[in-house]
């Protein structure tokens, strides 16, 4: 059935595309990319591998539907992808340990790995000691997008909120004026990741790593700034308009383009839909990290490379990562994608205010921490996502249950 399935993808792929060298190498590209911006980012990189005389055969599934479930699936059923989009080190050792990992460590040292990179990109691309991953986009998971035009009539200077607090005294003032004041999506993974941002926000990088590093330490469930997150989300929840529930994050971006509402605090690859809008960063819209932030989380899209294969195989594989890490590559995928570049030598004359700020914000290592994407236990992370989730959608769920659930499913999983 799944030969069926890739080799109907493969005909369809085919059907529509130029004719192909002789010689050429057909990848298949497993992600989970589907919004405009996200697909112009790709189209990047297919035309850069297509140039090199290697075709590009497209599998994607919806974002954050167990993407690393789908790969190992793929994998086990025979028809693993050449090149697939994933973060979580779990799968790379899954993958070494049937046969398939893929080190890139002398790759990377022959491209000035890691000098070229940002703290939290060099840390991101390493899994047991060996660089496994291509970092290919760059953002902060919870960032202040607004629109400009909307605070300047309302008289609100985001820029000059320095907590939490202070942005939410504003609220009323909005709400007045029939503007929505924050924009949320209310589905699992967005909650998940506001989650994660307020733990950084609130307590810094050594807090937030006692609960989504490597080794949690569970004495953390009964620290002040556990209950704060808890406090905060549940004030992000009673802040958010009625349409919320199951909103797609791109068309929560919509409302604050349109000027329905003053801001959203996600991933900072809404200046994609900005973008895309025709509006301008420091003009239409600005970002700010969330206010009084003691540290940011980032997350960093990585390609992985398929081991195992045959020369052919191989070399088409290092051509697609050799485009990924090119800086001007880079700087033209950012720039459709709405996200910042992974290398600090990218050109910068096409940097916007907007990236430049995330450059600015990252250039301190002690004021970023890595996705949990990148460091966590999947089935750890999802778990805070299941409690964060129903806490979030239970305006009857108090804080003692939902820190009370999150022990125990440390237990269950990890103790």
């Amino acid at each position: 059935m799944m030969n069926r399935i890739l080799a109907g993808i493969t005909a369809a792929m085919l059907a529509g595309a130029a004719p192909l060298s002789a010689h050429a190498t057909d990848l298949v590209i497993y992600h989970t990319w589907s919004a405009p911006p996200e697909v112009a980012a790709l189209n990047v990189l297919k035309k850069n591998l297509e140039a090199k005389g290697d075709s590009w055969t497209d599998i994607a599934i919806p974002h954050d539907t167990g993407s690393n479930v789908n790969l190992m699936n793929l994998v086990a059923g025979g028809n693993p992808p050449n090149l697939f989009m994933e973060s979580n080190p779990g799968v790379y050792r899954d993958l070494t340990k049937a046969g398939l990992g893929r080190p890139l460590t002398d790759f990377f040292k022959e491209h000035g790995y890691p000098d070229k990179y940002p703290d939290a990109v060099a840390r991101s691309m390493v899994v047991d000691d060996q660089v496994m991953k291509v970092p290919t986009a760059l953002h902060i998971d919870g960032m202040v997008y607004y629109n400009m035009d909307v605070a300047k009539k309302l008289g609100i200077d985001p820029t000059a909120w320095k907590s939490l607090d202070e942005m939410f005294a504003d609220f009323d003032k909005v709400k007045a004026a029939g503007v929505i004041p924050l924009a949320v999506g209310g589905q699992q993974w967005q909650v998940g990741y506001l989650t994660h941002a307020l733990a950084a926000t609130i307590g810094g990088p050594d807090f937030f790593n006692k609960i989504y590093g490597e080794k949690p330490d569970p004495a953390v469930f009964d620290s002040p700034e556990f209950r704060q997150v808890f406090d905060y989300l549940r004030k992000f929840q009673q802040a958010a308009d009625e349409g919320s529930a199951n909103r797609e994050w791109n068309l929560t971006t919509n409302l604050v383009i349109t000027g329905k509402a003053l801001m959203q605090i996600h991933g900072d690859w809404m200046k994609g839909e900005w973008l895309a809008a025709g509006k301008t960063a420091g003009k239409d819209f600005g970002c700010i990290q969330i206010p009084g932030a003691k540290a940011v989380a980032a997350s960093v899209d990585s390609w992985g490379l398929l081991g195992g294969q045959p020369a052919d195989k191989d070399k088409a594989e290092l051509d697609f990562a050799s485009i990924v890490v090119d800086p001007n590559v880079q700087a033209e995928f950012a720039k459709a994608k709405g996200s910042t570049p992974v290398r600090l030598d990218a050109p910068q004359d096409s940097l916007d205010a907007c990236s430049k700020e995330v450059l600015r914000i990252v250039a301190d290592p002690k004021h970023q921490v890595q996705n949990p994407h990148a460091i966590s236990d999947a089935d750890w992370e999802n778990s805070i996502w299941d409690v964060a989730f129903n806490f979030w959608s239970d305006p009857d769920m108090s804080v003692d249950d939902a820190i009370a659930k999150i022990k125990e499913n440390y237990k269950t999983i990890l103790g």
